[in-house]
């Protein structure tokens, strides 16, 4: 099976684009292509906690030594000068176009930083309390009966809060609703709040809510009819994953 495209992957792991049908169905499938877009999505997650800092640790002497030891060992003499590339030349190539990293000198230096920003990552993950922690995450589709731009992702963090991003719902003269249902069990569900009208939203898992079993994270449209029950319009799904 033939895997996407990594620099589409880092992009769906940034939420910059979202996924196509096609590609969503490949996902599903492809257990290579799943494994990279979650260490794609830890490491965002990483860059995320770390991007206000400004003054950064040196790296381990070991890391040095071994990006020296790489380099000697691909080094060639008579290989060509690499030609100077135009800044404006760099900034007006298409996103298709940038080059990928697969040199080891590159791919080492990125590993520099990558083991920087983790020691940093690390050690602000044990030394405040207050860093989001994500114990379990999913991608929200849209059913068949809605416009496939519809899509969202979920996020359960560790202190019982679910951070939740939507984007192209249907305009509804009612409310949007989030719930967690039991897909082994239909009708069993767990109410867990209305989304306020914006893409983005915290709402609080109810306590005691076991996500092994209300897995399926479900965003209805609900009217103003006083029922507290789901409405049964359902728009957008997705199965929790930890």
């Amino acid at each position: 099976m033939q895997h996407l495209d990594p620099d589409r992957l880092v992009l769906l792991a940034l939420s910059e684009e979202s996924e196509e049908l096609t590609e969503l169905d490949h996902l599903e499938h492809c257990a290579g292509c799943r494994h990279e877009m979650q260490a794609l999505r830890d490491v965002a997650d990483i860059g995320s906690q770390v991007r206000e800092l400004r003054d950064l640790p040196p790296p381990p002497e070991h890391l040095w030594q071994a990006i020296e030891a790489g380099i000697a060992g691909t080094a060639a003499p008579s290989a060509p000068a690499a030609p100077v590339v135009d800044i404006a030349e760099r900034r007006s190539r298409s996103p298709r176009s940038r080059p990928r990293w697969r040199t080891p000198l590159v791919a080492a230096a990125a590993a520099a930083v990558l083991a920087v920003a983790g020691t940093v990552a690390f050690d602000r993950i044990t030394d405040d309390p207050a860093v989001e922690r994500v114990t379990a995450r999913a991608t929200l589709t849209p059913l068949e009966t809605v416009p496939p731009a519809a899509g969202g992702d979920v996020r359960v963090l560790s202190d019982g809060r679910l951070r939740i991003d939507v984007r192209n719902l249907p305009a509804t003269p009612g409310f949007h609703e989030v719930w967690l249902l039991d897909p082994d069990t239909p009708g069993k569900m767990v109410a867990v709040g209305n989304l306020p009208g914006k893409a983005e939203a915290v709402l609080t898992v109810p306590p005691g809510t076991d996500l092994n079993r209300y897995r399926l994270v479900d965003v209805s449209d609900e009217p103003h009819d006083g029922d507290a029950t789901h409405s049964g319009k359902s728009l957008l799904r997705g199965t929790l994953q930890k």
